[in-house]
């Protein structure tokens, strides 16, 4: 019988793919774009070039070839050690290219503006950026910058928000707009009235009809004419998750009764001038233009009966919704993917409002969109390490260990392995599947009733596993452990299931045989990554011994939007070190402008209210207590504590490299300050200012 079972596994040891690995003999970078779907979701920002590298075409498609930046070389160049020309900041890394920021600001534009001209509408397109999306300071003034010249402004939806677009848009265009949404109290109002005061065009949305009263208030105490703008509730929205904003069960917004009494009130105050903006939200990720438009026309209409009623009306802002292909399935019908492009979106709507605005015979009003996903999200890439691979080995049984598994069985499983002996016999793999896992649940009771041992425990799962294998139904799926936090890094897919493609940003011109899920650093079952574009439960990955040692980097993309902002600090795992990077003429064709470590174990310990200083003096007082620390060890300690907390892959301990070292070797701490005897990059470091490559 065991040799029956032997011999009827026996054929299935030979592999039945070999004419698919002979023509994987041949596989090339463009496969493996095509297998990451780069051209759908990556164009036309990102590439693969002839040596399997992910490329970044910083200025979209009037890229030039030349300009094309290799960016595996980019990673080198941040991570590298300064002795060999790398500027050594440690992983995980965001990459900003500042240059395809212009350009999808400048596409946006130049989309609508075509629409504006080929549909002969009466005036034009002025476009918002909402900072909720990436708040970070060079991406804001950056934004300011390149929109200038077409009057781009800012959104805020807090008070620091505000405070920030106020501060930045000093630098930018007097026209452009400050939109004042969220919920509001009196000192933001002030914030916004003052805003006028400085030449700042500013409009503060009403997103509930109380707040009325504190513009009308505010404004005569600081002597300010408003400029207002009312958020309606449309009736118009879109299923999934990113839906659930819209509606006349949104949580902003004001009903068309809300409207009518704000516009009474204002008629009442001599102030219905004042009233000069319509603000409405569709969703995030609007999948149709048919629903786009939908929306947009029960906004227009709602826009000219304020123009009836007397408001002198000039801007309609339809809000976010300009969505991301995150999969490159141009879907109407996903949460990570849409059917249009920038220029049908941009016809869609300059056509549903001019349609309305005429048959209404109303002047046509500025278009003023909300579209921050669309504009960051490209421009940031995270980069990561995989540093190990786990995936269990199914054990090998001869013909004498079956024999003598069978014999060491408890009485009331024989019958169970007799069972599975037969159905393997016969070629009957669901019977064989179903025996194996009746004779394992069997032999796991018996184990928890003392009646067998681990030994053999350990035997019946190995049996079980080989059967599964034999019949192609084992898991051949692999776990690669990365350097990072989901819940820091990427906390929309654990916060509401966001995909967002991923993959090696190398050795693409190799083809990737394993498959794999990722897991995270955290002591946390959700911290992994098992959903991948496509509906893909795994990742098509490479082995991670590369050529001279080389780590294995991915990339995710896309990324830009959110997950900064969003991001925690689970298990003290703190944001990931970051770099810009822009287009030049050097050697590599790009220079790095800026270069900042990520945060210590220093700093996110002070985010939970600890005292670095204080826990490092403690620890000191501890060692000089109970260690002779002829080797350094409060030096290692100093240095731990200003360290990323991620890991250090293929370097040696701080603790342990400073065996040996004499105390005065280590910079500790003291009344002046706190040192840890490392090089770590800032913001001030003038060194990291402008670094060539």
């Amino acid at each position: 019988m065991p040799a029956a079972i032997d011999a009827a596994w026996d054929p299935f040891s030979h592999s039945t793919n070999t004419v698919v690995l002979a023509d994987l003999s041949h596989w090339s970078p463009s496969h493996s774009a095509a297998l990451y779907r780069i051209d759908g979701w990556g164009a036309p920002y990102f590439s693969v070039n002839s040596s399997g590298n992910v490329t970044v075409r910083p200025h979209g498609s009037g890229t030039m070839d030349h300009q094309e930046i290799d960016l595996l070389k980019v990673v080198k160049k941040a991570s590298d050690p300064k002795s060999s020309g790398g500027l050594e900041l440690p992983l995980p890394l965001i990459i900003r290219f500042p240059d395809v920021l212009k350009n999808r600001l400048e596409s946006i534009q130049s989309a609508f503006n075509c629409a504006v001209e080929s549909q002969g509408y009466g005036s034009h397109y002025q476009g918002v950026y909402p900072v909720k999306c990436n708040q970070d300071r060079f991406v804001v003034e950056d934004i300011v910058k390149f929109g200038s010249s077409f009057r781009f402004g800012l959104e805020a939806g807090s008070k620091p928000e505000l405070l920030l677009a106020m501060s930045c848009l000093c630098k930018g265009s007097s026209e452009s707009l400050l939109i004042c949404n969220g919920f509001k109290d009196a000192e933001y109002i002030s914030l916004a009235l003052i805003a006028r005061k400085l030449s700042l065009n500013s409009v503060i949305v009403l997103e509930q009809e109380e707040e009325l009263d504190s513009v009308i208030d505010m404004s005569r105490k600081l002597g300010v004419l408003p400029v207002v703008g009312v958020r309606a509730k449309l009736r118009t929205k879109h299923s999934g998750h990113f839906g659930s904003t819209s509606g006349e069960k949104g949580k902003f917004g004001l009903t068309t009764t809300q409207i009518v009494r704000v516009v009474k009130k204002l008629e009442k105050y001599g102030m219905l001038d004042c009233l000069q903006l319509l603000h409405f939200h569709i969703g995030s990720q609007i999948p149709s233009t048919a629903l786009l438009a939908d929306g947009v026309v029960e906004a227009a209409q709602i826009y000219c009966e304020l123009v009836r009623l007397g408001a002198s009306m000039k801007v309609m802002d339809i809000g976010g919704g300009l969505g991301i292909d995150y999969d490159g399935s141009k879907s109407t019908d996903s949460d990570v993917s849409v059917g249009y492009t920038l220029e049908e979106y941009a016809a869609a709507v300059v056509q549903a409002v001019k349609f309305v605005c005429d048959r209404k015979s109303v002047r046509h009003p500025v278009i003023c969109s909300e579209s921050g996903r669309a504009i960051v999200s490209h421009h940031s890439i995270l980069i990561f390490e995989a540093v190990s691979r786990s995936k269990y080995r199914v054990p090998t049984l001869s013909s004498f260990d079956v024999h003598q598994f069978g014999e060491q069985l408890p009485e009331e499983a024989h019958s169970d392995y007799h069972n599975l002996s037969q159905s393997a016999i016969r070629g009957d793999y669901e019977s064989c599947l179903a025996y194996a896992d009746q004779l394992k649940q069997r032999c796991v009771e018996k184990f928890k009733d003392g009646c067998l041992d681990i030994e053999q425990l350990a035997g019946v799962d190995g049996l079980c596993d080989l059967v599964g294998k034999a019949i192609g139904a084992s898991d051949p799926v692999s776990t690669y452990h990365i350097n990072l936090s989901v819940f820091t890094s990427i906390p929309d897919f654990w916060g509401i299931g966001q995909l967002f493609p991923i993959l090696p940003i190398h050795r693409l011109e190799e083809y990737p045989s394993n498959k794999g899920v990722l897991s995270d650093l955290t002591c946390d079952s959700d911290g992994k990554i098992d959903r991948f574009i496509g509906g893909e439960s795994s990742l098509p990955l490479h082995e991670l011994e590369g050529e001279n040692g080389m780590k294995y980097y991915l990339g995710m993309f896309l990324g830009g939007a959110y997950e900064e902002a969003l991001g925690g600090v689970h298990n003290l795992f703190g944001g990931p070190s970051l770099i810009r990077v822009s287009q030049s003429d050097g050697p590599h064709g790009f220079a790095v402008t800026r270069a900042v470590a990520g945060p210590s174990c220093s700093d996110v310990l002070r985010v939970m209210q600890h005292e670095p200083e204080v826990m490092f003096e403690t620890l000191k007082h501890r060692i000089e207590e109970y260690v002779d620390d002829e080797g350094g060890m409060a030096g290692g300690i100093a240095e731990s504590f200003h360290n990323m907390p991620y890991l250090t892959v293929g370097s040696s301990c701080c603790l342990t490299a400073a065996n040996g070292m004499m105390k005065n070797e280590y910079d500790y701490y003291s009344e002046e300050g706190f040192s840890a005897g490392v090089d770590v990059v800032t913001a001030d470091d003038e060194q990291w200012s402008f670094v060539c490559a």
